[in-house]
């Protein structure tokens, strides 16, 4: 497999394992269901186009067009997880309150009625700054160490055949 694809998707898959315990720090209890939401802490798109990013510079370096593409890459991915998907778990906090609104509302005036939506929208769909932080400081460390743990198998390699 692609060493910097699968570096990637080690990066998403560890912070997605790490949610677990800081929602279990946080409230007390294990959610299973962050292994799959988006959102939360730490930032599972920021680790994985962090660790993108790394691993590409120390392989082909920070002047190579593959490290500028990853760096664009996970710039946009960092500041549509704290923009544009936050502010859309904003709004959809806001609808998913107008069903509480319209009772209230409909128990004042009789003549309302109001059907409650099935189901609510999703609310937590983007990152604050310390999530999106804390997935890229992942990700950096997840990019390091699978180009540093090349470097070792390759030298590892490059020893054992000068001993044949």
């Amino acid at each position: 497999m692609n060493k910097a694809l699968s570096t990637a998707l080690v990066g998403v898959a560890a912070a997605q394992l790490a949610k677990l315990p800081v929602a279990l720090w946080r409230t007390g209890r294990w959610d299973w269901s962050l292994l799959t939401e988006a959102g939360g802490m730490p930032s599972s798109h920021s680790a994985g186009a962090a660790s993108l990013a790394t691993y590409t510079a120390m392989k082909k370096g920070l002047s190579s067009i593959e490290f500028a593409i990853s760096t664009m890459y996970g710039l946009i991915v960092m500041y549509d997880a704290m923009g544009v998907r936050r502010h859309a778990g904003e709004i959809a906090v806001e609808v998913n309150e107008l069903d509480h609104k319209m009772e209230l509302l409909a128990n004042e005036h009789p003549g309302i009625y109001h059907e409650r939506r099935e189901r609510m929208l999703k609310e937590k769909l983007g990152h604050l700054p310390i999530e999106v932080g804390a997935g890229t400081v992942l990700g950096i460390a997840i990019g390091a160490a699978s180009y540093c743990m090349e470097l070792k198998k390759s030298s590892w390699f490059s020893r054992l055949s000068h001993k044949a």
